[in-house]
Parts: structure tokens; sequence; C-alpha cells
């Protein structure tokens, strides 16, 4: 039988490491939630051929292109291209048509991401240094790739520490989890 007042000191130890336990996580939440704060915002699924809501738009410091949405250039359209460089945001390259799964089930080649930077640069004037993962869905070898060519890779600690926002074909980015529904405001409020 153990005496009481070794019983009490671990009862004491263990009150004081639960106290410390919780003194940690309280500063690690409210680290991420100031650096999700003052860290720069992205906007995710930027084309022609998608709409944004302008007020996440001009909160926006990075906007991540999709240079073939759809099979369609965003070099066709000069006006936009011209738009996009008035707004004097940094410009990185989203996928290269942000298909589901792009960079995850299949191996790509540098030419087959050089395509993209080709519109890119056609649109823009110059070639992306920025690289977003499209559904943050990245093959290793993919990842090698990317950054052989030289870019910085947007992908999942990006998503924690800043706020990412996201364009959407009807104007309204909105998703659902577990019937909770998840738009940029929700993205704004955390």
């Amino acid at each position: 039988m153990k005496p009481k007042s070794s019983y009490l000191e671990n009862k004491i130890r263990i009150k004081i490491i639960f106290f410390l336990m919780l003194i940690i996580l309280f500063f690690s939440f409210f680290d991420l939630w100031f650096a999700r704060r003052v860290l720069p915002r992205q906007i995710d699924d930027f084309s022609d051929s998608i709409l944004c809501e302008e007020e996440y738009l001009e909160k926006s410091s990075i906007l991540m292109v999709i240079p073939l949405f759809e099979n369609k250039s965003i070099a066709e359209n000069k006006t936009w291209c011209k738009y996009v460089l008035s707004l004097n945001k940094t410009l990185g390259m989203h996928g290269v048509y942000h298909t589901y799964q792009e960079f995850l089930v299949e191996n790509r080649s540098e030419d087959y991401i050089r395509l993209g930077m080709q519109e890119f640069y056609k649109c823009f004037g110059f070639y992306p240094e920025i690289f977003g993962v499209p559904h943050l869905a990245l093959k290793s070898e993919n990842k090698k790739t990317l950054q052989k060519m030289g870019f910085k890779i947007h992908n999942k600690p990006f998503y924690v520490f800043h706020k990412v926002y996201h364009c959407e074909e009807k104007g309204k980015f909105s998703f659902k989890i577990l019937d909770y529904d998840i738009n940029n405001r929700v993205v704004d409020w955390i």
C-alpha cells in the first residue's frame, strides 16, 4: 500500500500536467487563430469561366488560377487577363485543368505542367512560381516534379494556416460537411 503523501503528490502532479496541457492547447489554438488572421489570404479555382465573390477577391492577396478550365485557355480572354493583372495580386497556378485528383492518380510529366504554364504566360506575361494542388491531392512523384521545376507548392499545411476562399460556377462557394453548409463566410470566421 502506498503512503498517503505519495498518493497526494501524484495527484498534484497529474493536476499540474493537465493544467499545463490546457495552457499549451489554448495557446496553440490562439496561435492558429492569429496566424489565419494575419497571413496572406488566397482564392482558389480562379478562372475567367468561374465567378468569384468580389468581397473575397478584394480580401485575398493570392489568386490561384486554373489555366485550362474545361479545356478552355484563360489566354483566350485578353480582357480578363488585363483585369486580373490590374488587381495587383500574387498569381499562382492551380493545376493545369483542375480535374478531380489531377495530380494524385497519374504521374504528371514536366511537359504536362508546362502546358498550363504556357497558357498562364500567354495570359499574364510571366510564368507562375506558386503551384496550388487541386483538391489538395498530390502524389509524391508529382510533388518531386513540381519541386524540380522550381514551384513553391501550396498544399495542406498552407491551407491550415491561411484563409483560403473558393470561386464557384454559380458565384457563391458552398459545400456540405455532415449537413453543415461550409462557405466563404465560414472560412472568413474561422
